[in-house]
């Protein structure tokens, strides 16, 4: 009788819930303490449902790290797409890099999950997870606010986003305070947006000059 009890809340998950509310759970965990914070036996013990019902869902922990990692981004790129559409005096390139140095300060534990594992390059070619990376790789491109000449617009967003992304890091690990530059992280990312869009700029000018002088 015991055993049943014990595993009753199991069958309150139907269609695909017990997967959500395990990537959910996982999710709060890596807010916590990042990728090593997250265990399946832990969150199955936390979700109340045995020990095995995880594995109907993800065949090992690498699996349910690649599906939390997945809808992570998804957050990421929903935060962002809200935040390039209100309507601000900044452009979009400079509204998307602060929300990004703001998750990235603000959920950390998260943002480790992914950006310092390596999850997202064990991510296979058209995968849950490789499709959501490239959603919000997408967004960097659409917020340069410039035409396609090349591959001049994917080359600068990866500058802007190893920008952002390096001054997250530095301050998430106390090696960026601003003290030495007098300069605040917000500051020194809106710099990285203003030499981005101003390089980017010169970049599609001189490419379309010399395409001109060869034609």
């Amino acid at each position: 009788m015991r055993s049943q009890l014990a595993r009753k809340p199991e069958n309150t998950y139907h269609h695909g819930d017990l997967r959500d509310a395990l990537i959910k759970a996982a999710l709060r965990e890596a807010e916590r303490g990042g990728v090593e914070a997250i265990s399946i036996k832990a969150l199955a013990k936390q979700l109340g449902v045995s020990q095995p019902a995880p594995y109907r869902h993800f065949a090992d922990r690498e699996a349910l790290l690649a599906a939390v990692t997945a809808e992570a981004f998804r957050q990421l790129s929903a935060i962002l797409r809200e935040a390039m559409a209100k309507p601000s005096k900044q452009s979009k390139l400079s509204r998307l890099a602060q929300a990004t140095l703001d998750f990235g300060l603000r959920r950390n534990g998260i943002y480790r999950l992914m950006f310092a594992s390596r999850t997202v390059s064990c991510a296979a070619k058209g995968s849950e997870l490789h499709e959501a990376t490239r959603e919000t790789f997408g967004l960097v491109i659409e917020a340069l606010e410039a035409p396609a000449v090349g591959y001049l617009r994917e080359r600068h967003a990866l500058k802007i986003w190893a920008a952002v992304h390096g001054v997250v890091m530095l301050a998430e690990q106390g090696l960026f305070t601003g003290e030495s530059a007098h300069a605040t992280r917000e500051e020194l990312v809106e710099d990285f947006v203003s030499e981005t869009k101003a390089a980017l700029a010169l970049a599609i000018k001189n490419a379309r000059r010399r395409t001109k002088a060869g034609a």
